[in-house]
């Protein structure tokens, strides 16, 4: 009796257990070829040769132009970066503006009509014209300074930056003062995996990128006003105190008066170059001692040309801006 047991339980265990183990080898089949189905879905998507030509719009004129990708990359990487950097940040530049430019033309939800993209550097890249740019170089450099531009970016042809088979949102500043910032400090939300802070090195060199702005109680007054009615300040009480500093030493939270704002509030209503600041009072005087230039997400040009200086390439400088990504070339 306990034999036919026994084997009844053995019976019944085999019976459930191989469609358990069927329906597994299918799942992890299925899951495989979904996979290898999105890859492919990503590769075409994001294919270079989708993207050779692109719509621009010149924001001044409202017109739209079709411009080859490259050639619009020519426009823009000599107007984002100054020439003079070493040719492998002009490099790192003209990738991560080709993948700015993609990313773009994919998520732009149509938002500028008809075109990819718009030459406006406050919504999308600067750009400028071959003649324009021509225009503002002394005779004898001009056609060596043009050259350079354009072998950054036909150098580079085809390759764009990856976060797990996708285009980054590949953003860049002039200069980080140091340290760049994720992106929650600046925009909110919950930033890309990609967008860390990362110290950069050598940006003391570049000392035009900081500044100083100096105003009186009164103007400085007015400027909060003309933001928050209700704002009131007594200078005899610890009137301008900073509570708290991001990731990237910028300021976080500062209480001026009976605000309590984030860095980059303060940093829009005074027009500072960057959040990364220093207050002093003297007088009837306010002064704001700024270090770096840009909101500081991804890649810093100042960084990304002291790198080079230092002998690093251009996929080396790409890298360390933008954590855990790969470059792919799509020629």
């Amino acid at each position: 009796m306990k034999k036919i047991i026994l084997i009844l339980i053995c019976i019944f265990i085999f019976i459930f257990t191989i469609p358990i183990i069927f329906t597994k080898q299918i799942s992890e089949v299925v899951s495989n070829t979904v996979e290898q189905i999105e890859n492919k879905i990503i590769e075409s998507n994001y294919d270079y040769k989708n993207y050779q030509t692109i719509n621009l719009l010149h924001t001044k004129t409202s017109e739209i132009e079709e411009i080859k990708l490259d050639e619009y990359l020519y426009g823009v990487v000599s107007a984002e970066m100054p020439v003079s950097f070493e040719k492998e940040a002009l490099k790192a530049q003209a990738v991560v503006a080709r993948t700015y430019t993609i990313y773009k033309i994919v998520n732009n939800n149509n938002k500028h009509g008809e075109a990819d993209i718009c030459d406006d550097s406050t919504c999308c890249q600067a750009w400028i014209s071959k003649e324009d740019r021509l225009a503002k170089w002394k005779d004898e450099e001009k056609e060596q300074n043009w050259n350079k531009i354009v072998e950054a970016v036909n150098s580079t042809q085809g390759k764009i930056i990856l976060y797990e088979g996708k285009p980054i949102n590949a953003f860049f500043h002039s200069n980080s003062g140091g340290k760049t910032e994720p992106p929650i400090n600046v925009w909110g939300g919950s930033g890309y995996p990609y967008l860390q802070s990362v110290e950069t090195a050598g940006e003391d060199a570049y000392s035009q990128y900081s500044s100083e702005l100096t105003i009186t109680k009164q103007e400085f007054e007015e400027k909060m006003k003309a933001n928050y009615e209700d704002f009131t300040i007594n200078y005899e009480d610890n009137p301008i105190e900073i509570k708290e500093y991001t990731e990237g030493n910028r300021v976080k939270t500062i209480k001026i008066g009976n605000k309590e704002l984030s860095g980059v509030e303060v940093r829009t209503i005074l027009g500072l170059r960057s959040a990364n600041f220093q207050v002093s009072i003297d007088g009837d005087n306010i002064s704001f001692k700024v270090v770096g230039y840009g909101h500081g997400v991804g890649m810093s040009q100042t960084g990304a040309d002291s790198m080079a200086k230092e002998g690093k390439n251009y996929e080396e400088i790409i890298k360390h801006f933008y954590t855990g990504v790969e470059i792919k070339d799509f020629t």
